[in-house]
């Protein structure tokens, strides 16, 4: 509109001054009418859309006030006769190893309940407000096969709003991009095992060992290279580490988890996480390429819930209903590995080089840890592992949804 506004001048300036007295009076109404195209017309070149702004804002009007002092994942699950928004038959994306319904499962009760905090109230999740909220935004899952799992709950619910649209996944589904045209708004996962770079040893006949080297001094960029374009990024890696790992710094071994060798320094599963998430809230925090008002959002390791045996030795989770407080275990192997990333976080949020990059946690642990009757179970259409269960992920539709409610809610709570 500079090159129209100088045009403009150019050609009043041909016109003489006393054409322009003399004419002034009737031409008036023309005059500023035109000036009122010109300033519509204006905020729609160099501002794109300039209802926009104010549509999100009269949507997030919808979503109630958190009181900021709340502690969001302290409190208890509570019947709802609401179940969760969508159904295994109305979100189509729906995985088959998740859908627990459509693979037989019985009970419905694990539907209807809600997450309670202690002292407020966590808002149902409302997919237009978070649409809102992440216009022209690009978020990405980043973590292991449970990311992809809330991820997946998250589409589900943004598609009762908009469906989106595939516009990428590789050759083995691992990673997927979802668009929302209406919203501008990018969806991706982006799967890691580990986080930071990772070899597995193989045998003579390079058959995979099961031991992993790590090298904290070096990140995964199978994610890290498409940090840069991302500005929420929901990082987690959990499960992959209940195995021997030894943990290096470039040429430095600094030991071992579950190894138990001689000479070999012992790092007990906490320790490892804190070596490697200090590492990597380090390699964001310094990442030059990436937008400085990147937010980072850690969520806590989801519990798993195996019964008489782990996941190789018949283990179960038969279970239908939540448990109580009272119930859970606050001193598991699992809240010793949450207290460990949020710790990371904590320092992080200190000592951080860019100040504007926000980091952020989302403590599902606690929460999930009344919920062992949220897994698939036997009912994840298992075809080739028979006698396997999984309580390691979630059912969609389940108490996974809950995740997203609170990440709706740390979304506001920084904006």
């Amino acid at each position: 509109m500079k090159q129209s506004s100088s045009i403009f001048r150019e050609n009043s300036e041909k016109k003489s001054e006393r054409w322009m007295i003399m004419n002034i009076g009737r031409s008036s109404p023309f005059f500023l009418s035109s000036f009122c195209i010109t300033l519509f017309f204006t905020g729609f070149f160099v501002y794109q859309n300039p209802f926009k702004s104010i549509a999100d804002q009269n949507v997030l009007s919808l979503q109630p006030q958190i009181d900021p002092k709340c502690d969001l994942f302290k409190g208890h699950w509570v019947p709802d006769k609401r179940g969760s928004l969508y159904t295994n038959s109305s979100c189509s994306t729906i995985p088959d190893s998740k859908n627990c319904i459509k693979q037989g499962r019985p009970d419905r009760s694990f539907l209807f309940w809600r997450w309670k905090p202690d002292g407020c109230n966590l808002p149902r999740f409302n997919p237009k407000v978070f649409l809102g909220m992440v216009r022209g935004k690009k978020m990405s899952f980043i973590g292991d096969s449970v990311a992809r799992n809330h991820m997946e709950s998250l589409l589900c619910l943004l598609s009762m709003e908009e469906t989106p649209k595939v516009i990428y996944k590789d050759g083995e589904d691992r990673n997927r991009i979802w668009y929302f045209p209406k919203h501008d708004f990018t969806l991706s996962t982006s799967w890691t095992k580990f986080l930071v770079e990772e070899r597995e040893r193989r045998d003579g006949n390079n058959t995979g060992t099961g031991l992993f080297d790590l090298d904290i001094g070096k990140i995964d960029e199978g994610w890290f290279k498409g940090l840069p374009n991302t500005d929420i990024a929901i990082v987690s890696a959990a499960h992959w580490f209940f195995r021997p790992i030894f943990i290096h710094r470039g040429d430095e071994t600094l030991g071992c988890i579950y190894c138990n060798l001689p000479n070999m320094t012992q790092i007990s599963p906490e320790e490892g996480f804190k070596l490697v998430y200090s590492a990597v809230f380090k390699f964001i925090d310094e990442c030059e390429k990436c937008k400085d008002n990147l937010v980072t959002v850690l969520r806590t390791i989801s519990p798993a819930h195996f019964e008489n045996g782990t996941w190789d030795t018949g283990g179960t989770c038969s279970r239908t209903s939540p448990f109580g407080e009272n119930q859970i275990d606050l001193q598991s192997n699992e809240m010793k590995i949450r207290r460990s990333q949020i710790e990371q976080v904590e320092g992080i949020a200190t000592k951080r080089n860019n100040k504007a990059k926000k980091f952020a946690v989302l403590d599902v642990t606690r929460v999930m840890l009344m919920r062992p009757d949220g897994h698939p179970n036997g009912y994840w259409g298992n075809k080739w592992m028979k006698g396997y269960n999984d309580c390691v992920h979630w059912c969609l539709p389940g108490p996974i949804d809950a995740w997203n409610e609170f990440l709706m809610a740390i979304i506001r709570q920084l904006r």
